[in-house]
């Protein structure tokens, strides 16, 4: 900018000749340039104005606009956004079929020490101790008088508690909230839920994470924000599991069992309506797993899911009902079951050395031959059979949604030479779990088609596979209804209701080879209503011994049966089942003479 000089020597000379003052015109330059000065700087002011204006209108109109789209949408929560770095302590609670409460949340208190901020260590740690009986004093002496700066004392407290430490009025002594897994049921479905401990934790937080069980199984998806809070609905139902897991203990009790397993299932969905194993254990007070020894003397063994078992004459409706299909045997089929049979240099014996002579396959099932399911079994041939089994899915861990269950693998024999397949025709030889026999015979009931067990409420599904015709799993039912109605079964009878089953009682193997003596597993596989199969029922007793008129035994007939059949009784109405007015079934010793076939080695 060129500036005006305030006192211009050509006017100064002119104002001196002419008399005029020159510091007049000093003074009209000066306010000239003050003028151009203001009107640089009104100009400028303006320009910031209308800037900060336009900035204004912009911002006033965004927000406008967003609160007008905002107005407009659908209303909806906002979703949690977790990352990785971030402590998820939220997780989903697990209910029953019907919406019961089996596992939730529990706000609670963490209590942590600075040692270096606290004023009378001593006298905190003899209050401590006294508050909490499971702490020494002298332990939280030598803790708070060392080097540490931080010092965990209990991971959880109660509100009673987090008082009484309130009381103290120790400034080292503080709090840190918490969210605790709570199992309102106590013992109750268990080892259905598993149990939970915490994970990744600091001051402020914890995560609760599974440790057995569904809480393992879905730990992912129970800790997972996006599902928005719902909860886990198991296909158990409550009600029924309680009732189950009381005649479950009374029968153990009573057979001083060491140990017993009930399976309930549903035959046309597979889902598991309650499952028990004892000895059970509280998940809110979690026991350590044993590191020695046999590990069903532990309560965290699920026996229903891990438990790998020889079944006995459990299995003897499976040859026959594969034999059925194939039309290689009707229920009136004459069966040679004379006994002992020989097999290379093996003897196949009946129960109490029995001789059965010759009997219809109806007869086989009802008396539990021996030697009769080997003949049947021999009509098959060991390919056919171990195929059958195989797709009956006692090969692999049953799919069950469990943590457990890949353990439960059954222990199958690696050849399967004439003696193997006759021993496992009759459940010796191959060791599985009640559930893998509780899924067997679901997909007997189910008209052949292959059930998959599951702990899931109304999830959906694929159909099973074909595994027997519908008219023979239709025989292999009524076959054993007849063991209930007059064979081994009939303790388990329960009127109005249908029961159909079989016993299987198997020695106990010993750990270093060979059987014990005086050591059985006893089973009862049974379905209910015959006529209209909707529910199969597995009871099990480990080691059981029945004390009465006739002394000891240790029978499935005598053990395991009866627990079922009170169980049937009790459950039923729980589960809505009306009473069925039933025609007595005809008692048929022998066949009738029309399409008699007899078969013979």
């Amino acid at each position: 900018m060129i500036r005006t000089p305030l006192r211009p020597l050509a006017r100064i000379l002119r104002a001196r000749e002419t008399g005029e003052n020159p510091d007049a015109i000093e003074a009209e330059n000066l306010a000239q340039r003050h003028a151009v000065i203001q009107d640089g700087a009104r100009n400028r002011a303006q320009g910031r104005l209308f800037i900060m204006a336009m900035a204004f209108v912009a911002a006033f109109a965004t927000v406008g606009i967003r609160m007008g789209a905002m107005a407009a949408s659908q209303p909806s929560e906002p979703r949690a956004q977790a990352t990785g770095a971030q402590i998820i302590s939220q997780r989903a609670d697990i209910t029953d079929r019907h919406g019961r409460v089996l596992a939730t949340n529990l706000l609670t208190h963490s209590l942590y020490a600075h040692p270096r901020q606290m004023v009378d260590p001593n006298a905190a740690a003899e209050k401590l101790a006294a508050i909490f009986p499971d702490l020494k004093a002298e332990r939280l002496k030598e803790d708070f008088s060392g080097k540490r700066s931080f010092l965990w004392i209990k991971k959880k407290i109660s509100p009673e508690q987090m008082q009484a430490v309130h009381d103290i009025g120790e400034p080292g002594l503080l709090f840190g909230p918490r969210e605790m897994r709570l199992y309102p049921n106590g013992r109750i479905a268990s080892h259905i839920l598993g149990g939970s401990t915490f994970g990744k934790e600091d001051v402020a937080s914890a995560e609760v994470v599974g440790v057995a069980g569904v809480e393992k199984a879905f730990d992912r998806w129970l800790r997972d924000p996006a599902n928005d809070g719902a909860p886990l609905s198991l296909s158990v139902d409550l009600t029924v599991q309680a009732a189950m897991e009381e005649m479950l203990s009374n029968g153990m009790k009573v057979m001083q069992a060491k140990g017993a397993t009930g399976i309930l299932m549903e035959v046309k969905t597979g889902e598991i309506v309650a499952m028990a194993s004892l000895p059970d254990f509280d998940p809110n007070d979690r026991p350590r797993p044993l590191l020695t020894g046999d590990p069903s003397d532990s309560p965290l063994f699920n026996r229903a899911v891990q438990g790998q078992y020889e079944l006995g004459s459990t299995f003897k409706i499976f040859p026959v009902a594969q034999a059925l299909d194939l039309k290689l045997v009707n229920a009136n089929t004459m069966i040679n079951a004379n006994a002992p049979m020989r097999i290379g240099k093996y003897l196949i014996n009946e129960f109490r050395n029995h001789n059965y002579g010759t009997l219809s396959v109806t007869d086989i099932i009802v008396k539990s031959s021996n030697v009769g399911t080997v003949r049947v079994a021999q009509l098959l041939g060991a390919e056919r059979q171990r195929d059958f089994l195989e797709r009956l899915g006692f090969f692999e861990p049953t799919p069950v949604e469990m943590s457990e269950a890949p353990t439960g693998k059954p222990l199958v024999p690696k050849r399967w030479p004439a003696v193997t397949s006759a021993t496992v025709s009759f459940g010796h030889g191959l060791a599985a779990s009640p559930l893998h026999l509780a899924t067997a015979y679901a997909t007997i009931a189910n008209g052949g088609k292959r059930v998959s067990p599951t702990l899931v409420h109304e999830r959906s599904r694929k159909e099973g596979e074909q595994v027997l015709s519908p008219q023979a799993a239709q025989t292999a039912v009524q076959l054993l209804r007849q063991v209930v109605v007059r064979g081994s079964g009939r303790s388990a009878n329960v009127e109005g209701y249908e029961v159909a089953g079989k016993t299987g009682t198997a020695d106990k193997p010993r750990p270093t080879g060979g059987y014990y003596k005086n050591k059985v597993v006893s089973t009862f596989a049974s379905v209910f209503p015959a006529s209209n199969p909707e529910y199969v029922l597995v009871v099990s007793l480990d080691e059981p011994t029945s004390t009465g008129a006739g002394g000891e035994s240790r029978t499935a007939g005598a053990t395991s049966a009866p627990v079922a059949g009170e169980m049937v009784r009790r459950l039923a109405p729980l589960l809505g089942l009306r009473p069925i007015t039933e025609t007595p079934l005809p008692v048929v010793e022998r066949p009738l003479a029309d399409g008699i076939k007899l078969v013979s080695n």
